[in-house]
């Protein structure tokens, strides 16, 4: 099993790991949906793997200046960011930046259900 492999096992697990997610191939690549609405990706960008998350506008501006292996994902108007994941993965950040993005998106129940209310 290689890296990518293995990072891609990691991340699929994490994202279905979120209440009422499923794993659909569209593109070429694996999407994580919450209900009908994506929320992460896997995807490779010029050859490279990277891992893709739908955020607020304010949140990707951050997130490109605060972190040198961000880039604007090429698709999503300004509110999706990715993160190359060919090199070493800030696993805590991905965790987080996939829940934030989760929760971007999830409908009510989806997001009581995560908090266990």
């Amino acid at each position: 099993m290689t890296k990518t492999d293995t990072d891609l096992k990691r991340f699929g697990e994490l994202c279905l790991s979120f209440p009422e997610t499923t794993e659909v191939d569209s593109w070429g690549h694996p999407n994580y949906r919450a209900g009908k609405r994506t929320f992460a990706s896997f995807e490779w960008v010029n050859g490279r793997s990277s891992m893709a998350f739908r955020l607020g506008a304010a949140d990707v501006d951050f997130l490109l200046r605060q972190h040198e292996g961000s880039f604007i994902t090429p698709y999503g108007k300004g509110h999706w960011i990715s993160l190359w994941a060919d090199s070493r993965i800030d696993w805590p950040l991905v965790e987080e930046l996939a829940e934030r993005s989760y929760r971007l998106v999830a409908l009510k129940r989806m997001i009581a259900a995560l908090d266990g209310t």
